[in-house]
This record gives C-alpha cells, structure tokens and sequence, in this order.
C-alpha cells in the first residue's frame, strides 16, 4: 500500500519541494518529480540549481543521458517506478499509477489554487486506502 506525505502550509511550494528534495535525496532511494505543469518544471529545475545556497542539488529533466543516474529525476509523464523510486507530484491531479509507488509525497501551499485541489486528492488516496501522515510546515521542515 503506498504511504502518502502530505507536507502542508507551505508559503511556496517550489521552494518547499526544492527544500524537501534537497534533504531527502542523500538518505533516500531516487525520487521522481511529477510536473506536467512546463513553468513548474522550469521553476523546480532552476530552484534545485541554487538551492541550498552553498551547493546544488543533484537532478536532471527526464530524456537527459544522465537521467539512470540521477538522484532526482523531474518528468512530465509519471508512470511505473523503476526499483524502490519514490514519487514527488507537483500537479494538481492525482499521478496515474501513483499506487505502483511505496511512497508518494505531495508539498501543498497555502494558495488556495493548490491547497484546494490537494483535498480532493487526499480525499482519493484515502479512499483507495493509503496511509496518510500529515506535517504542517508553515515553519519549515525542521519547525523553525
């Protein structure tokens, strides 16, 4: 059954997402960001270039060569994971074959254009029976 993060409050969800990614990819296996969304892509792309401020975050947009040895991969179409991947869905949708992943994380600000349709959303994974964890993270992943 896939686990579902919702990480909510955030005042911006691309820097948010790029934060998240920034913490997570060292420890984790690979993650693949769903954006179908080009300007959120580009947004997360550009993020992860600068983010932290002393050194980058390792990723690369699906088709690149490196793209099998990337930690994070950003695509425009999710679909089967490939080993234990992990799934980022920054759309406003539900990721087709999102239930073919152990984990699903799902960053959700406070704009109501995102925060509306992140209902909807939880309210279909826990339909379908996911764990759901919750964090509010008004104040940062580490609370401050």
């Amino acid at each position: 059954m896939t686990r579902v993060h919702f990480y909510h409050g955030a005042s911006d969800r691309i820097a948010a997402a790029a934060d998240w990614l920034d913490r997570s990819w060292r420890s984790r296996r690979r993650i693949v960001v769903y954006a179908p969304r080009a300007d959120l892509a580009e947004r997360l792309d550009r993020q992860l270039w600068i983010h932290p401020a002393t050194g980058f975050t390792p990723h690369c947009r699906e088709g690149s060569p490196l793209a099998a040895e990337t930690p994070i991969v950003i695509v425009a179409q999710a679909g089967p994971p490939q080993a234990d991947e992990c799934l980022l869905n920054l759309s406003d949708e539900v990721p087709p074959e999102f239930a073919a992943y152990g984990e699903l994380v799902e960053i959700v600000s406070t704009d109501d254009a995102v925060r509306l349709p992140a209902r909807e959303r939880f309210r279909r994974y826990r339909e379908q029976g996911c764990e759901l964890i919750n964090q509010d993270i008004a104040a940062g992943f580490d609370g401050r």
